[in-house]
């Protein structure tokens, strides 16, 4: 008897298992790609609705040169998940740091807030200006 109770719980928890497995992996359709700048720089030439490029450096970094129409959110402010959490999740977003280190952190926070479509430069803005793209001062 004790058996056939074990046998069916663990039964029970496998169906369990699986459905949740399944229905979230289903829910999760974002996009989250490392892409080059040229691949940027085409996803904001086709500029599709609402379109944000968004800088995650300091606002020093940011006065001194930036992609043309970027928003800037530190990534060192204590309440930058927040800051993100504030933004629209619907909308495409380019995000670019420096180098790339802060922006491969910040797509893991921006995923697990439910943002839908990210796109980090590869390489940063470094990466950006020495492939020949535009910056503004």
């Amino acid at each position: 008897m004790i058996f056939g109770l074990n046998r069916k719980l663990t039964g029970l928890a496998l169906v369990v298992l699986l459905l949740v497995a399944a229905c979230s992996s289903g829910s999760d359709t974002a996009t989250v790609e490392l892409v080059s700048p040229a691949e940027a720089a085409q996803v904001i030439d086709d500029d599709p609705a609402g379109l944000v490029v968004l800088d995650i450096r300091t606002p020093e970094e940011f006065n001194e040169a930036r992609l043309a129409n970027a928003i800037n959110v530190d990534y060192y402010d204590a309440d930058f998940a927040e800051q993100l959490d504030g933004l629209d999740k619907n909308d495409p977003y380019v995000m670019y740091c420096r180098t790339g280190n802060r922006s491969s952190d910040a797509v893991k926070t921006m995923k697990d807030l439910g943002f839908v479509e990210v796109y980090e430069i590869d390489g940063g803005i470094v990466n950006w200006y020495d492939s020949g793209f535009p910056i503004e001062q």
